[in-house]
């Protein structure tokens, strides 16, 4: 299947917004800022420079498997790196592979070295269902005759 649109596209639609936590930050007020956005990964930055990721998984197999205390330990403990990212002409299908192949579920999206965005698994799904119901759309206008060409 060939989904239009990259990466950008999906950053234009859903926006740019990212969390992020510096190295030092506990493992604690971490996952709390996971919970209050709602999301399920930050990126670890570090002079605005992007040198990890911390996500759900990372504390579920870091700290809690282990014994770990998250109010004494640091992100830099349990971020995974280094971080797998995409540029933002990305295609879908290219980050959907790249997701599925090095088994993660955020890609950040950056441009040189600036972080631009962040995607999820779930967008992704989410865009290849917006563009299958855009799809199924016109087609069924095209079968009803309303095709304006």
């Amino acid at each position: 299947m060939n989904v239009i649109g990259d990466i950008g596209a999906i950053l234009q639609h859903k926006g740019r917004e990212v969390w992020s936590v510096a190295p030092e930050t506990t493992v604690f007020d971490a996952i709390r800022l996971m919970a209050s956005k709602n999301v399920g990964a930050l990126l670890v930055l570090e002079r605005a420079k992007l040198v990890g990721i911390i996500s759900e998984r990372d504390y579920t197999r870091k700290v809690i498997l282990k014994g770990r205390s998250s109010r004494e330990t640091e992100v830099r403990e349990i971020m995974s790196k280094p971080v797998i990212f995409v540029p933002p002409h990305q295609s879908v299908e290219g980050c959907m592979r790249i997701m599925t192949e090095q088994r993660v579920r955020h890609l950040p999206v950056l441009e040189g070295e600036q972080v631009v965005g962040i995607v999820s698994i779930g967008d992704l799904v989410k865009w290849i269902m917006l563009a299958q119901s855009v799809t199924i759309d016109q087609l069924e206008g095209y079968i009803a005759g309303k095709y304006p060409g």
